[in-house]
């Protein structure tokens, strides 16, 4: 009885310690979210009064690649990636100065068009400050983690207002099949504070609840399991594209890394005359169309992959979620149009499924689908987001997270690496045999290195 008084009474003291420990980082991250939105929103209005702001990306991808490398190089690239693999590497670790870098490189590249998004500096900017809240306070190692995650949940939150959604974001993003249920209620906490705290101060958030959602029947679930196998390919093709694009660049690592920018940035006005403009900026126009039952073209999401692979490869600043929701919009829409399905049904459906196939995130992308788009569309887009996660593979738009699972046994993986480590191999019969074979050679000779150690 004793014991388990004083095992309720630790429990219950460990709930209470981290209550108050997310409350204050929902707050922080609240506050620097908000701030963070609000001159984001102010300098892309700014920039619509002025229809050639574009042109000015060549020089806003070399300021900000000249900013990041002088002053943070860990704001490189799109945030959530950088928090990934400082939890992993650093203990959570994260340099104070790449929080003011982060938002100004970001806020320079978003206004003059470049195809990112907001979600990964909020990420970055709350795990930051996480981190240097840790510091100050002198918290271990483990508990400055924990703390760095509940930024990355509330960043997630309220930059999407999806507080639930967010908090499991923060947690399932980390590692590829797993979760860490240990900080699953901090999260819970930071994400909701967080999201009250922005929706207080003025932020007006995105939601679509749709009006029509077709009736259940075997037919159109056949064609959401197709639309999941779809969205998967979708999803295998960004990362691919954004592959291809970070080779380039370090193809031509040789360079003046701002010259770069400046390379990067006239490349992407070039495709903006030839191709669209549509492309450029967080594309949010675009994806409200999809969601309304405004038709695209066949190659709006192709297009939107490449735009965001040279915009987060040669200089510029932003997160990749919203290119993610740009993308599974529109595929959702092109693959409703070529069979005459409801557009709008799988717009909603494709923006979560992307985002669970790219990020191997099906959990917090099904709960996603729920708070953005209500309830009904729940069974189906469940069913997609998981397809769409299998079907993308061993990889991931965040090279550092860890493969905790093998997306099927029939591939031999390594468990335990970080997912641009890994090399799927199909395990045929051949393959299983050789396999099977080498580890009992291998157990074999770890008896016999036991047998040789035991003393005479």
């Amino acid at each position: 009885m004793k014991m388990r008084i004083t095992e309720q009474t630790v429990l219950f003291l460990s709930i209470v310690k981290w209550l108050i420990l997310a409350t204050i980082i929902g707050m922080i991250v609240g506050l620097s979210t908000t701030g963070f939105l609000k001159l984001l929103n102010w300098s892309t209005a700014t920039a619509k009064l002025f229809p050639y702001t574009f042109l000015f990306m060549p020089v806003a991808f070399f300021l900000s690649i000249l900013l990041i490398k002088k002053l943070a190089p860990d704001a490189e690239g799109h945030g959530t990636e950088k928090v990934i693999e400082a939890v992993h590497k650093k203990s959570g670790k994260i340099d104070a100065a790449v929080i003011p870098v982060k938002l100004l490189a970001t806020v320079v590249t978003i206004a003059v068009g470049g195809s990112a998004g907001k979600e990964g500096p909020s990420a970055q900017i709350g795990a930051g400050l996480a981190s240097v809240f840790a510091d100050i306070f002198k918290f271990k190692d483990a508990d400055r983690k924990k703390l760095v995650i509940c930024g990355i949940s509330a960043g997630f939150a309220a930059v999407f207002g999806t507080p639930i959604a967010g908090a499991i974001f923060g947690v399932e993003v980390l590692f590829v099949g797993s979760i860490l249920y240990d900080v699953l209620l901090p999260s819970f906490i930071a994400g909701i504070i967080s999201f009250q705290i922005s929706k207080f101060l003025g932020i007006s958030y995105f939601h679509f609840p749709l009006k029509f959602i077709p009736e259940f029947n075997s037919m159109f679930f056949l064609f959401v399991i197709l639309a999941g196998i779809f969205f998967g390919l979708c999803s295998f093709l960004l990362i691919e594209t954004l592959a291809i694009g970070k080779s380039i660049s370090h193809s031509m690592k040789k360079l003046w890394p701002p010259l770069l920018g400046l390379i990067g940035g006239v490349f992407i006005v070039l495709l903006a005359f030839l191709i669209s403009r549509k492309y450029l900026g967080l594309g949010l126009d675009t994806i409200e169309n999809c969601l309304s039952g405004g038709k695209v073209n066949w190659y709006d999401f192709l297009a939107k992959s490449v735009f965001t692979s040279i915009t987060l490869n040669f200089g510029g600043s932003g997160g990749i979620i919203t290119p993610i929701f740009f993308i599974g919009a529109t595929s959702g829409a092109i693959f409703a149009q070529w069979f005459h399905l409801s557009i709008a049904t799988f717009a909603a459906i494709g923006f979560v499924s992307l985002l669970a196939g790219a990020a191997n995130t099906p959990i917090a992308a099904s709960i996603m689908a729920v708070e953005l788009f209500g309830p009904a569309i729940a069974p189906y887009a469940a069913v997609a987001c998981v397809i769409s996660f299998l079907m993308t593979g061993h990889r991931s738009v965040y090279p550092s997270q860890i493969l905790s699972v093998r997306k099927s046994p029939q591939f031999d993986v390594e468990l335990g690496k970080e997912m641009d480590k890994i090399d799927a191999i199909y395990m045929n019969k051949k393959n299983q045999f050789r396999k099977a074979l080498q580890l009992f050679w291998e157990i074999e000779n770890s008896m016999e290195q036991d047998k040789d150690r035991k003393p005479e």
